[in-house]
């Protein structure tokens, strides 16, 4: 997950960018903090000096990282060494940084332990992970729980789809109430645990977090789900709790995942056709498949026939997606506008968004 942001951006641009790099998370907007309920997800943000995709260049870009409150708190010398941030919590009261000399710390609220330190106490001075010593960041999420989900960077190039992929190996941390960490218990994750249990020889390249469930992404296109299940988000085919990583199959059985997100009692997967499936719970059509049933295993979004997605997001109860020629869909929850159809009516399928704007 190497990118930047720049803060007078638009939300479009955003996605786009996001969608050139496969193994890229943006923060939110600095100017927009994430605000409970609707970001049970976090996203990290870095500063590379350029990026190369394909036709796409990106300039590097200096980000005022004390628009953030909690890095206020850090002195010049140190906000200067930043190379990723991660800020998370309910408030964006935690935040998790490395430096350009892969040192990686913590700071903040440290609400169930969810800064992986050892405890629970708060800190206003970064501590140093040392999990994560000489390690990059490919990926992190933060579950509204509060439970972590973090997947390391390594440099196995991919020569067929001319990239690196990360090394794959799996942390997890916090909240564990319901075995959201995927190492078999429901004891608090004080300090990260590896995950290793049905992931052998498997690397992966993104996590997704959901209020209490989790989602990851194998190299190889898998994907594994554990945690809470109530409405059948962990894709099982029943509603049973899972305390380890489990391999979601049905109608994802023979395909390859490029992309996960999690509401926060649902999930989605997109694959590499650009097909788009869902699953759990869906009261307010936040799976997108025409009604506001459950789903206890993978369902294909098929208002989303014939185009290709590229990217997907997910907010507490609503999606978008966004298609290889530009176009935004929107579907799900829509109680404050947060769909942009210019009313407050919940989707049941995804509708286009900004049809009269540019692509």
């Amino acid at each position: 997950m190497i990118i930047f942001c720049v803060t007078c951006f638009n939300n479009l641009f955003y996605s786009v960018c996001r969608n050139a790099f496969p193994l890229l998370n943006f923060l939110p907007s600095p100017n927009n903090p994430p605000t409970p309920p609707f970001s049970p997800a976090s996203s990290l943000l870095t500063f590379p000096p350029h990026h190369h995709c394909g036709d796409l260049k990106l300039e590097a870009a200096m980000v005022d990282v004390t628009k953030w409150p909690l890095f206020s708190l850090l002195s010049s010398e140190e906000r200067a060494a930043v190379r990723q941030a991660c800020v998370y919590g309910t408030s964006a009261n935690e935040v998790i940084y490395s430096t350009h000399g892969n040192e990686v710390y913590a700071f903040g609220l440290n609400c169930s332990g969810c800064l992986g330190t050892g405890d629970s106490v708060s800190t206003i001075v970064p501590k140093k992970l040392d999990f994560l010593q000489g390690k990059k960041i490919a990926s992190i999420s933060y579950g509204s729980g509060p439970h972590v989900l973090l997947a390391t960077e390594g440099r196995t190039f991919v020569q067929t789809f001319h990239y690196y992929i990360s090394d794959g190996q799996l942390f997890a941390w916090g909240h564990n109430g319901y075995s959201q960490l995927g190492n078999g218990t429901t004891n608090p994750g004080l300090s990260a645990v590896a995950i290793t249990t049905n992931l052998q020889n498997k690397k992966v390249t993104e996590v997704a977090c959901g209020s209490h469930h989790s989602l990851a992404l194998t190299h190889d296109g898998d994907v594994f789900a554990w945690g809470y299940n109530n409405s059948g988000q962990v894709g099982s085919g029943s509603t049973a709790n899972q305390p380890y990583p489990r391999k979601v199959c049905g109608c994802l059985q023979g395909k390859t995942a490029v992309g996960i997100t999690c509401g926060q009692t649902s999930s989605m997967a997109l694959v590499d056709n650009g097909e788009v499936y869902g699953w759990g719970y869906n009261g307010n059509g936040q799976l997108g498949i025409g009604n506001n049933s459950n789903q206890l295993s993978p369902c294909r979004i098929a208002t989303l026939q014939g185009l290709c997605i590229q990217q997907i997001v997910s907010g507490y109860g609503h999606c978008l997606a966004l298609t290889d020629e530009g176009l935004l869909y929107a579907w799900g929850a829509n109680t404050y506008g947060q769909l942009g159809t210019g009313n407050k009516n919940n989707q049941l399928s995804p509708v286009q968004i900004m049809a009269d704007k540019e692509r």
